[in-house]
């Protein structure tokens, strides 16, 4: 596995959640969706333990971004607002998978837009240094690594970077208590074979994804 084709959400309400991710985002591809039936798909309680990050390239794309999605029916876990690293804020997604949207640019470089420049996958897990050691081992390519509490992968073309970090601390980032059990209600779709990492989410050949799940947008 190297690269990652899309990032799948199960979904109790695969029309809902499209229609929303639309409004909000419009991720096209790179966001599939999933249908479940929540009487018998596998329960999940609390933090699902990754986010979803948005990197936009300036403030007033980041607002446009959050706003679009608080109109659509998202729930704000942190407020957008400045720090040291830039600006941003955290939303949650009518399904529950939880948004960050931020730029590492105090400055406006143009007219503002929906358009974003990046969208990573955070995984949060129980030892970085394993994971990272996992990922190694199956063809991926460290970008950045600061030591066992982050690690970022070469996206080498992907449509969707790849990174970890540890699960308390992204709940923190997030906004949210760390602790949560169950169904992580995410597949990743790559070019590897279909398996689960050490903290078991779910990774599946994309030729498999795409005859199963709906592409948004």
């Amino acid at each position: 596995m190297s690269l990652i084709d899309s990032v799948i959400l199960e979904v109790a309400d695969p029309a809902a959640a499209e229609e929303f991710y639309t409004a909000a985002f419009d991720p096209g591809s790179r966001i599939r969706l999933r249908g479940i039936d929540t009487a018998t798909a596998a329960t999940t309680t609390g933090f699902r333990g990754f986010t979803l990050s948005l990197v936009a390239a300036q403030p007033s794309t980041v607002d446009s971004l959050v706003g679009s999605a608080l109109d659509a029916g998202a729930t704000p876990l942190k407020p957008v607002t400045k720090s040291f690293w830039g600006y941003g804020g955290v939303v949650r997604a009518p399904d529950g998978a939880i948004w960050k949207v931020a730029t590492s640019s105090k400055k406006e470089v143009g007219p503002a837009t929906r358009e974003f420049d990046d969208l990573v996958l955070l995984l949060g897990v129980a030892d970085v240094k394993a994971s990272k050691q996992f990922y190694i081992d199956r063809g991926l390519v460290v970008a950045k690594s600061f030591g066992s509490k982050y690690v970022e992968f070469e996206s080498a073309g992907s449509p969707v970077k790849l990174a970890l970090y540890g699960r308390r601390a992204l709940a923190k980032d997030a906004g949210v208590p760390p602790d949560g059990s169950g169904s992580h209600r995410v597949v990743v779709a790559g070019d590897g074979a279909s398996g689960h990492d050490p903290d078991g989410f779910a990774w599946e050949a994309a030729s498999h994804n795409v005859q199963q799940a709906n592409g948004v947008g």
